[in-house]
């Protein structure tokens, strides 16, 4: 079996430096888009929901990383909140399924704008060109680590 040569120094630093900062990043852009209204958990399943017909609670709560319970307790306070519909699932009439209604689509969606809005402005005003230029190709770095 051939072994596998243990990274160099500078794989090692570039791995934690960009492991930090999208992890920083991350929380500053979800920040900017959190609703007073909404927990961060709730928002991440709005937008789980974004652009499905409909999800089982079990699915969410997979996909979520929670439990069954948990995520039963996240799709009430939802559906009170009006974001949130379920309806009976047309293949298995036992199962409901999970889809947002129009003002949870409107708050996604908001949400994404608000999100791009404020990196682009921190972009335009704490960068040069030739830094922004410089985040462009290092995210095309970045992309190439993502595909198989």
């Amino acid at each position: 079996m051939k072994e596998t040569p243990r990274p160099s120094p500078s794989a090692v630093q570039a791995s934690r430096q960009v492991r930090t900062v999208i992890s920083r990043l991350r929380r500053r852009i979800l920040n900017a888009a959190e609703a007073e209204d909404i927990t961060l958990g709730q928002a991440s399943v709005l937008t789980h929901l974004s652009g499905r017909p409909g999800v089982t609670a079990s699915e969410l709560a997979a996909a979520e990383g929670v439990r069954h319970q948990s995520m039963t307790t996240t799709i009430a306070s939802l559906t009170a909140l009006g974001l949130v519909e379920r309806h009976p699932d047309p293949d298995d009439r036992r199962r409901l399924l999970i889809a947002l209604t129009e003002e949870g689509h409107r708050r996604v969606e908001e949400g994404r704008q608000v999100r791009q809005e404020w990196l682009a402005g921190r972009l335009q005003e704490r960068c040069t060109e030739e830094e922004r230029r410089t985040v462009m190709a290092a995210m095309t770095v970045l992309e190439r680590l993502t595909h198989d």
